[in-house]
């Protein structure tokens, strides 16, 4: 069953992840529709961890609530899960933003109302003047979501990573937190 509520948008929930949650977290991962993208390897359930407690990772689980789900661990036919958004680095220098969502919700504003959620709660929890994001070269979406939301490209690595049977490009993406302010979202 998914975690208290940490934070609330007009239509998505984020949650604490619990260890009940890690099975919805290892076929995100497995599907080749968020991995690839992600860059990620295959994974077992036994290889996707919790964040502990010297761990300087926040993760969140992305949710659809019902109108039955409370702010305390709700029960689990009260929520649907569609997603994980995590900050990562948060405590020793630029926190950096992760994000994935289950491809049957793609396209629906809920991914860009997840991420601003987190930027919200990074820039609450943490002194630091920027975020930041990465996103590979074939990955449209994701830089798109980014750009939306004020994100400005700060760098691009070569022939970074092995996705897929290719080397890929990454963008390295940056938002300040006063440019965030600015924009009031």
């Amino acid at each position: 069953m998914p975690g208290p509520r940490i934070t609330s948008g007009e239509r998505v929930t984020l949650r604490t992840l619990e260890s009940e949650d890690l099975p919805f977290v290892q076929r995100g991962s497995a599907n080749p529709a968020i991995r690839y993208p992600l860059g990620t390897r295959l994974r077992n359930q036994e290889q996707i961890e919790l964040p502990t407690e010297d761990d300087d990772t926040d993760q969140f689980l992305v949710c659809l609530d019902g109108d039955d789900a409370g702010p305390g661990q709700p029960d689990g036919d009260d929520v649907e899960r569609i997603g994980v958004v995590s900050v990562a680095d948060a405590d020793w220098r630029r926190p950096e933003l992760g994000y994935w969502l289950v491809p049957e919700v793609h396209g629906e504003g809920y991914g860009r109302e997840s991420v601003a959620l987190v930027i919200d709660y990074v820039f609450r929890m943490y002194d630091h003047p920027a975020v930041g994001a990465r996103a590979y070269d074939f990955n449209d979406a994701s830089r798109g979501l980014l750009e939306s939301l004020g994100f400005t490209e700060e760098g691009r690595t070569r022939k970074d990573r092995f996705i897929d049977g290719a080397y890929r490009d990454t963008f390295q993406y940056g938002l300040l937190r006063d440019e965030w302010e600015e924009r009031g979202e």
